[in-house]
């Protein structure tokens, strides 16, 4: 895994902007959308949408030197809906399935990014590269994590009508929220009004909005 200090600045359906870092590529990658209930948060249809999240992500790739076409966005949502699915069941600690782990294993098998060292010393890639380069190097990231000593870290949001996934890298392993700022929030919210017999008729931009 790319061992960068990063994450994704993410808006709420209601309009909130909140940062979300999940500690593994692989797992930023769930915030694109998907199927299903998933499929109103889809940023994923044209090919310049794939080579744009790639530059936002802790690869940092330059968007406009990532070349991709349409036949790599169907290649990136089919590895998506296996991380998914294999995110949330080793977060609920159900068996791995067949199909996941193969499809994982296949986009992982292909070439991956090349790494370079830059003029300023930093940590670059070689350009140009491809869609397909950059979804290989995603899926090793994902092998590297669900076979790697922080799996049983792997955690869902404890907000029950949240499902982003996220490796809890804490001292503690008490982790319990995607962010603290979203869902840490409005669980303190929620606990203070119900410990003043408040209704819950208030609008989740409300409660997202009150300060911690």
């Amino acid at each position: 895994m790319n061992a960068a200090a990063t994450g994704l600045l993410l808006r709420s359906p209601e309009g909130t902007r909140w940062f979300f870092d999940p500690g593994a590529l692989c797992l930023e990658f769930l915030t694109t959308g998907g199927t299903g209930a998933f499929a109103r948060f889809e940023v994923l249809h044209r090919p310049d949408d794939l080579a744009e999240w790639f530059s936002r992500s802790r690869l940092r790739l330059d968007a406009a030197r990532l070349r991709v076409d349409g036949t790599e966005v169907q290649a990136a949502h089919q590895l998506r809906e296996a991380l998914w699915s294999l995110a949330q069941d080793t977060a609920h600690g159900r068996p791995r399935r067949r199909q996941d782990v193969a499809a994982i294993n296949r986009a992982a098998a292909g070439a991956a990014l090349v790494p370079q060292i830059t003029d300023d010393g930093a940590c670059g890639w070689r350009y140009p590269a491809s869609g397909s380069q950059a979804l290989s190097t995603l899926a090793r990231d994902a092998v590297e994590l669900f076979t790697g000593p922080l799996v049983s870290r792997v955690r869902e949001c404890g907000a029950g009508d949240c499902f982003l996934v996220f490796v809890d890298a804490s001292r503690p392993g008490r982790r319990r929220w995607c962010a603290m700022e979203r869902c840490g929030n409005r669980h303190k919210v929620r606990a203070l009004r119900a410990r003043r017999g408040e209704p819950e008729e208030h609008s989740e931009r409300e409660a997202e909005e009150t300060p911690t």
